[in-house]
């Protein structure tokens, strides 16, 4: 029972141009208590992620609703690899190549087995492969990357509270020797 508490704090991003593949996706995800996000492309996955080209990120993207992009947190991608536009291997390596996202798990789905497809998705960081059609089983395998993922978060956020609090230190140290010093 505690599981699915924590579970409804989980974001997930559905990518998938095919509606019958999003819908059945994004039911599995919320049946499983995930909050749930669903895209049609892969540029408008970056578009919601707030990925620019340059890195930026872009409070309202001037081509997307003010509705449409929110500022949460996702924490995991899953996408369709065949989708017209930019594939899921392009999303995943954009991803994978940016700073500020580089961190959010990416799942790739597929209809079709194609065993080079699948090694060459888990090499550019790719956490799983899944063979359509999704099922519950395979959301159940989601589980450990969203909690990898989070803790990695947390880490990180850690981290940086850290190097705060030892600048501040550092701040004071400077500060108290300064004050010590002798004028003349």
């Amino acid at each position: 029972m505690g599981s699915v508490a924590t579970d409804s704090h989980f974001h997930v991003l559905a990518v998938d141009d095919s509606i019958i593949d999003r819908k059945l996706i994004e039911r599995l995800l919320r049946t499983s208590s995930f909050q749930v996000t669903a895209v049609d492309s892969g540029s408008k996955a970056l578009e919601f992620l707030g990925f620019q080209g340059d890195e930026e990120k872009v409070a309202n993207p001037p081509h997307v609703s003010p509705n449409y992009h929110q500022e949460v947190e996702v924490n995991m991608i899953i996408t369709d690899y065949c989708m017209p536009g930019m594939t899921g291997y392009e999303l995943l390596r954009k991803i994978k190549e940016s700073k500020s996202l580089k961190d959010i798990p990416v799942v790739i789905m597929s209809s079709e087995n194609v065993p080079s497809r699948i090694n060459r998705c888990l090499e550019e960081g790719a956490e799983e492969f899944i063979l359509k059609p999704v099922q519950m089983s395979d959301v159940n395998k989601l589980r450990p990357h969203l909690v990898r993922g989070k803790a990695k978060e947390q880490q990180q956020t850690n981290i940086n509270k850290r190097k705060g609090r030892e600048g501040i230190h550092s701040l004071e140290k400077s500060r108290s020797r300064f004050n010590d010093l002798d004028v003349i």
